[in-house]
């Protein structure tokens, strides 16, 4: 067995099994969970009959580089979205996902045959960096989020002897679990730095199109091309259909950037066997050529979040994130309990779901960005979460009368 398997964590969700396994909810109230940033909005009927029209695609291998037709509807959507241009034959990849990709393009960058192969994620972070990093034989650093700035990442108190051995940096803008996006002056420090030191930088898009001012997300590509990089050198985003377009299951992304890393990307996808079906190829061409679904999809989102916000804001440290679905929730410290009691007892007592914010993260430079925090994902209809929303705060005002 490949001993690195062992250096593995359990995933977050697992950890929330083991923490309610002996927990039950009351028997009166239907449970409703927020753990789980699953997006449960309906999948808009013309992908679906997108999907069934295309059902012959079954009969034939599909190609690892993606049916030309979906490369240029990928790139035309970058184009309308961020004003940058892409050759949709070298500079964009569809991919199964971004969770797949990510996890494969770590293995492609990191050189393992380097002593001291580092890895830097933001923390807290979505575990799959760090999973990626174990099994390319680097070793993770944990880049600490302030809550007294946004939650944005701390680049500067990364130590310069980790910089030198940085080989990939992990962005993720809209962030999971705070929803802070990275503004412009950041992306110039880190484009300096991966100058300077040579590594790659990954951007986790996946929430851009979830966003709550009416400004959009400034993505990585289009940092970029607004400080004059055009050729996108070192640089690569990663985006999904998932979150925009209600379809988890289609299991549909794509990634685009520097050229020459895409192609020694496709090499490897091409062993690796991640070829999108072109049943799902079909349906995706459709969705990213759609606006209209992805502007009522955000509406949703908008309605629901302003319902829910003030409700948990009057007993929580919590305010309406720059983007994504998930509220990035505070503790009130005369609770007396930690994010995963706070958990526990919140399932017992009111049948809600909550993710612990220790889970998300891990304790680096003496402390736990995630602890005594918890995330909140409201995917669910706005009525449900209301409703939890108003469980939660009786709970917690019940408590700290």
């Amino acid at each position: 067995m490949n001993p690195l398997l062992s250096r593995l964590q359990p995933y977050p969700f697992e950890r929330l099994r083991q923490l309610f396994a002996s927990a039950q909810p009351p028997d009166d109230l239907r449970p409703i969970s927020l753990g789980i940033g699953e997006p449960r909005h309906a999948t808009p009927a013309f992908i679906e009959k997108a999907l069934s029209s295309e059902l012959q695609g079954l009969s034939v291998y599909p190609a690892t580089a993606g049916l030309p037709a979906l490369r240029q509807a990928c790139a035309k959507w970058a184009n309308q979205r961020y004003g940058i241009d892409l050759d949709a034959a070298t500079q964009v990849l569809p991919v199964n996902g971004s969770r797949e990709a990510l996890f494969a393009f770590t293995q492609v960058v990191v050189d393992n045959t380097k002593a001291g192969a580092r890895v830097i994620c933001p923390n807290p972070f979505y575990q799959i960096y760090e999973g990626a990093t174990l099994l390319a034989g680097a070793t993770p650093y944990y880049a600490a989020s302030d809550a007294a700035r946004n939650f944005a990442v701390n680049w500067d108190a990364v130590p310069e002897e980790v910089w030198q051995h940085t080989q990939l940096i992990f962005v993720c803008s809209p962030g999971n679990p705070t929803g802070a996006v990275m503004p412009l002056g950041e992306w110039e420090k880190l484009f300096a730095l991966s100058d300077k030191h040579g590594f790659v930088i990954a951007s986790d898009e996946c929430y851009s199109e979830i966003y709550f001012q009416e400004e959009a997300p400034l993505g990585g590509l289009e940092a970029a091309q607004k400080l004059g990089r055009h050729d996108f050198k070192n640089l690569v985003m990663f985006t999904s259909l998932s979150k925009r377009s209600n379809v988890p299951g289609l299991r549909s992304g794509f990634v685009a950037g520097d050229a020459a890393l895409l192609k020694s990307f496709l090499l490897y996808r091409t062993y690796h066997g991640g070829a999108m079906s072109p049943v799902a190829q079909t349906a995706s061409i459709a969705a990213w050529g759609d606006e209209a679904h992805v502007q009522e999809n955000r509406r949703l989102y908008r309605e629901k979040f302003a319902q829910v916000t003030p409700v948990l804001s009057k007993v929580m440290d919590v305010k309406l994130p720059d983007a994504s679905f998930y509220l990035w929730a505070g503790i009130p410290p005369e609770l007396g309990m930690d994010d995963a009691q706070f958990a526990k007892e919140l399932y017992i007592h009111t049948g809600v779901t909550v993710l612990p914010g220790s889970y998300l993260a891990r304790e680096a430079q003496g402390f736990n960005p995630g602890a005594n925090r918890i995330r909140m994902a409201l995917v669910a209809e706005t009525a449900e979460c209301l409703e939890a929303a108003q469980r939660i705060a009786q709970f917690i005002e019940t408590r700290t009368r």
